[in-house]
């Protein structure tokens, strides 16, 4: 099956008339730096927030990042990953990591028959907003609104994190090779968000622009035709580093 077929496939549900009402927030979550695996510092262990959090351009208010060089910052405000990639990880390598080990601020569940929101039925430029009050008006209410920008590269620290409750081998490549590492959320609109509220996806600029398909894409050795690519690097919201990646597929001659 090809890549494009591939993606009509799994953005199917998703391409309606919008704002489209696709999953619930069922989890928020924020973390603090503390002692980690070699010496260093880390807020990948993330925990529930029972009461609204505010949200601005840097993501959550009550959210840490240890390392600022390599996480957070506005093209890297809020995380999700799908609860399904826990369920392969555990099903990979035996394991029982808990929803919220590896550094998500956000948990969803699929509603009205729909799709679960992940890597192949999200898209670069999709923005979602959390809670309806003006869901036309961009100007009203407080209701969050995000911006997908790029996927989560996996890192050591995901090793290291899993590694605390039991030797396994490298974990991140694993994840890396599936692409199922989540993605980050630039900030549209600051505002207020907790659990429970519902999420509406209200853009899709790019519906060709699965996250399934840009990992499959970046990590191809393959070279692809230049009107393959070039589609890509028009999305001015793709992060630059994966435009780079990209770039460097396009066949020459």
């Amino acid at each position: 099956m090809s890549i494009e077929t591939l993606s009509q496939r799994n953005t199917a549900d998703f391409n309606q008339t919008l704002p489209l009402h696709i999953a619930n927030l069922v989890c928020v979550r924020a973390g603090k730096a503390m002692p980690f695996a070699r010496e260093e510092m880390s807020a990948i262990d993330k925990a529930p927030i029972k009461a609204p959090v505010a949200v601005n351009f840097m993501g959550l208010t009550t959210d840490e990042q240890a390392d600022r060089r390599h996480h957070g910052g506005p093209l890297k405000a809020v995380h999700q990953l799908a609860t399904a990639t826990y369920e392969q990880i555990n099903a990979e390598f035996g394991l029982k990591v808990r929803v919220g080990t590896l550094g998500e601020n956000l948990t969803t569940e699929a509603v009205n028959g729909l799709a679960e929101i992940d890597e192949s039925t999200v898209c670069i430029g999709d923005v979602f907003q959390y809670g309806q009050d003006e869901i036309i008006d961009e100007n009203g209410g407080d209701s969050v609104q995000l911006r997908i920008v790029q996927p989560r590269r996996p890192c050591y620290k995901i090793n290291d994190q899993i590694g605390q409750f039991t030797k396994v081998p490298n974990i991140a490549s694993w994840v890396t090779k599936q692409g199922i590492a989540g993605w980050y959320f630039e900030v549209v609109r600051d505002g207020m968000i907790n659990a429970d509220l519902p999420v509406y996806l209200i853009e899709r600029p790019y519906p060709f622009a699965t996250l399934e398909k840009l990992w499959q894409l970046a990590n191809s050795k393959e070279k692809f035709a230049a009107e393959v690519i070039e589609p890509w690097l028009a999305i001015e919201c793709l992060e630059e580093s994966w435009k780079t990646v990209l770039a460097k597929k396009i066949k020459k001659g």
